[in-house]
C-alpha cells in the first residue's frame, strides 16, 4: 500500500514529466544520505545550418553592423590576432592552426592557410612578441612567427599538465608581467580533486610554474583591465544544482585567491549538493575563506573568451569595457546564452553590470540555434570576431556611426 504522501511526490513528478517539452530529461542527484531532488534538465536546441540569411535575425546595438568574416571552418575556436592583422584560430577536431587574412581590407578573410597541423586537442591560443603560444590538456608549444608571414614548427615548451578529464580545453595569455598565464579546467563537474593543478589559473615563468589561483571550476575567457591592470575571469558554474544556480561568476583574480570550488559558489554560498567536505572542517567553514565573486550572470550561459576593447573604432563608451562570448546551455530549459554579451566597467575599473550586445542566435521559440559562440579577437581594424565553433562561422562586427572615440576621428 502506497502512503498519501508518496503518492502525492509520485503525483507530482508524474505531471512534471508530463509537462516538460519534448527532449527534456529530469535529472536527480543527491549528495547521498536524504532526499533525491529535481536539479535540472538536459535540453539543447535544435542545430540550424547556417545561411547569410540568418544575419536578418542578429540583434545588435544601433551604429553597428556584422558580416561574414568566415565561414566553412572546422570547429574554430579560441582566436588571436598578430601585429601585421593575421588572424589564427585553433582548431581543435583536426589539431590545426588557421591563419586568416584580409589582404583588401574589405572585411572579410581572403586568404587561409594551415599553419600548424598535428597537434592533437589543440585549443587554446595567443601571440606574443612575434610567436603563437599554443596550449593542449598537457602540453604548451611556441611557434615562431617569421619575416614572410610562414610559421615555424611548434617546438614543445612545457608538459606533464593535469589529464583533460571533464574540461581539457585550456587557454593561455600574457600579462602586463610578461608571464605566461594558463587556464586548467577541473577534471569532473565537482569534486576534491587529487591534482593540486586542476581547476586552476597558472603562472608559468619561463618553462617554471606555480599555481596563481584555484577553486576556478572552468575558467575559460580572462583578461588584464587596460587602465588598472587588475585579471578578470569568468568562471563556468557546476551543472546539476538547478535552473537558476549555481552562477557563473565574474572573478576579479588575486594571487593566492581561493574562489571556492567545489564546495562553494557566488558569494561564498555553500554547494549543498556536492557529497564530501573539505579536510577537516565544514564547508561552511571552507567558504568564509573564499573569494566572493564580483558580479553573477544566468547559471549554464556556458562563459567562454572574455576581452577588454581598447581600440578606437568603437564608440569612445566602449573604451575598457570587455565583450564576453556564451556558448548557451545544455542543462536548462529554456535554454540560455547563445549571445554575445557587454560587461560595463566604471571609471575606477570596477565592473558594475552586464548587458546584451549580440543576440538573435536562438530561433524558434528557442528550440533551434544558428551559433555556439567562443572566440573572441579585436581584428586590425579594431572591429571584433566572434566565432561559432559548430557551424564554423567568424562574424565581423563593425561600427559604422558617427560618434567614434576622439582618436578614432583623425
Amino acid at each position: 500500500m502506497v502512503k498519501r504522501s508518496n503518492f502525492l511526490v509520485l503525483a507530482a513528478a508524474l505531471v512534471l514529466i508530463c509537462i516538460i517539452p519534448a527532449g527534456v530529461l529530469a535529472q536527480q542527484h543527491g549528495p547521498g544520505p536524504g532526499p533525491v531532488r529535481v536539479n535540472g534538465s538536459s535540453f539543447v536546441p535544435e542545430q540550424l545550418e547556417f545561411s547569410e540569411d540568418l544575419l536578418d535575425d542578429l540583434n545588435i546595438p544601433e551604429g553597428f553592423e556584422v558580416n561574414v568574416f568566415a565561414q566553412d571552418l572546422t570547429n574554430p575556436r579560441i582566436m588571436t590576432v598578430d601585429d601585421e592583422g593575421t588572424v589564427y584560430v585553433t582548431q581543435p577536431e583536426v589539431g590545426q592552426v588557421l591563419a586568416l587574412r584580409d589582404t583588401d581590407g574589405d572585411g572579410t578573410a581572403d586568404e587561409e592557410e594551415v599553419v600548424v597541423s598535428g597537434i592533437e586537442f589543440l585549443h587554446g591560443i595567443t601571440y606574443h612578441n612575434g610567436s603563437l603560444y599554443l596550449a593542449t590538456p598537457k602540453e604548451v608549444y611556441v611557434a615562431e612567427i617569421r619575416e614572410d608571414g610562414s610559421v615555424s614548427d611548434a617546438e614543445l615548451l612545457i608538459n606533464g599538465l593535469p589529464d583533460g578529464g571533464q574540461h581539457p580545453n585550456r587557454t593561455l595569455r600574457f600579462g602586463p608581467d610578461g608571464r605566461l598565464y594558463l587556464s586548467v579546467g577541473s577534471s569532473c563537474n565537482a569534486c576534491p580533486e587529487q591534482n593540486p593543478e586542476h581547476a586552476t589559473i597558472l603562472q608559468i615563468n619561463d618553462t617554471e610554474r606555480q599555481t596563481y589561483a584555484r577553486g576556478l571550476r572552468n575558467t575559460i575567457g580572462f583578461d588584464w583591465h587596460p587602465a588598472t591592470g587588475e585579471l578578470w575571469a569568468f568562471d563556468q558554474g557546476s551543472d546539476w544544482r538547478g535552473q537558476d544556480r549555481p552562477p557563473e561568476e565574474l572573478n576579479r583574480i588575486q594571487e593566492g585567491g581561493n574562489y571556492g570550488w567545489p564546495w562553494c559558489f557566488g558569494k561564498q554560498q555553500v554547494d549543498t549538493v556536492i557529497s564530501q567536505d573539505p579536510p577537516n572542517m565544514t564547508r561552511e567553514e571552507y567558504c568564509t575563506m573564499t573569494v566572493p565573486s564580483y558580479l553573477e550572470y544566468q547559471a549554464h550561459s556556458s562563459p567562454m573568451q572574455f576581452l577588454f576593447y581598447d581600440e578606437t573604432e568603437f564608440p569612445e563608451e566602449y573604451q575598457n569595457d570587455a565583450f564576453l562570448t556564451l556558448r548557451g546551455s545544455w542543462n536548462r530549459y529554456p535554454p540560455v546564452g547563445y549571445k554575445v554579451v557587454r560587461v560595463r566597467f566604471n571609471d575606477a575599473g570596477e565592473p558594475e553590470r552586464i548587458e546584451d550586445f549580440m543576440t538573435g542566435f536562438l530561433h524558434n521559440n528557442d528550440t533551434a540555434f544558428s551559433a555556439r559562440l567562443c572566440g573572441l579577437a579585436i581584428a586590425e581594424d579594431g572591429s571584433l570576431l566572434v566565432g561559432d565553433d559548430t557551424n564554423g562561422v567568424i562574424y565581423r562586427v563593425s561600427y559604422e556611426g558617427e560618434n567614434r572615440t576622439a582618436q578614432g576621428n583623425g
